[in-house]
């Protein structure tokens, strides 16, 4: 990680439209723009250059971010195609080469790179039914594509979808939090995106009466995911978890209503109020 310039230019002034975002020491360039201004976005030369997009949105029940990944050597007709067929998706990002040198081996191979990055991060619902064929590309090719991923990945990052974005930052045991009590057991760390709690923690298998209504549901979408499985007289999480505050985290692991910043304690016993907030 360093620091890093990025340039962002609004087309047509709003912050919340079509927006061009590009490191200018590099040759990558990610347009963004809500599913709304289709038409508007078509007269943009970025849009029909080869190279991989991305259409985001959310689950039916609202409840997970989607992602679908293509390619195309004109992306806005791939988009245009979608446009008809997909119902999910409200923004898409195109990524490509400001001087629009990919060929289609570049694009397959960078479509089939993100697929498989997505997947392994896991922060996205894929909606795509297959993965993509990487067809072959020169050793050197293939490092200079590698290269444009990760100004990709930052590009994406920047204007909202960290889908590429690792979900542990901790670098050591010193900014690792513990939430235990009855059969609970679970580690975590406090990240940009909320609170993480990492995959293997076990989770209180009945929850107290008086539990927060919004917990119960939480846990229940959680099991019915198969995020929490059941084992034993715990349910233990399968992945690693991104909760929106501490206390969202705890309560869901204690089955009780909970505050996150004093149930998370450090080795030492230090809570995370006494760490981060004083």
């Amino acid at each position: 990680m360093r620091p890093q310039t990025i340039q962002i230019f609004l087309p047509d002034g709003s912050p919340t439209s079509i927006r061009e975002a590009e490191i200018t020491s590099r040759l990558v360039k990610a347009i963004l723009f809500p599913r709304n201004k289709m038409q508007e976005v078509s007269q943009r030369e970025v849009v029909h250059f080869t190279g991989v997009y991305f259409l985001f949105g959310t689950s039916e029940d609202g409840t997970k971010p989607m992602v679908y990944i293509g390619e195309g050597e004109d992306c806005f007709k791939r988009i245009q195609s979608h446009n008809r067929n997909k119902d999910f998706w409200t923004h898409c990002v195109i990524v490509a080469s400001k001087t629009n040198d990919y060929n289609k081996a570049d694009s397959k191979f960078l479509e089939h790179y993100c697929i498989d990055k997505s997947k392994e991060i896991d922060r996205y619902k894929l909606d795509n039914d297959t993965g993509s064929n990487r067809l072959y590309i020169s050793e050197s090719r293939e490092h200079d594509l590698l290269d444009n991923f990760e100004t990709a990945k930052i590009l994406l990052a920047t204007l909202g979808y960290p889908i590429f974005e690792e979900k542990r930052k901790a670098k050591s045991n010193k900014e690792l939090f513990y939430c235990q009590g009855k059969d609970a057991y679970a580690v975590g760390e406090l990240t940009d995106d909320g609170f993480l709690v990492y995959k293997e923690g076990k989770v209180n298998l009945e929850p107290t009466k008086g539990m927060n209504k919004w917990i119960g549901i939480l846990r229940n979408r959680l099991i019915e995911e198969e995020i929490l499985k059941k084992d034993n007289n715990v349910y233990v999480f399968q992945q690693d978890f991104i909760f929106n505050s501490p206390s969202a985290a705890a309560a869901t692991i204690l089955g009780r209503s909970a505050n996150g910043w004093t149930s998370w304690k450090d080795k030492n016993g230090l809570t995370l109020d006494e760490i981060k907030r004083k």
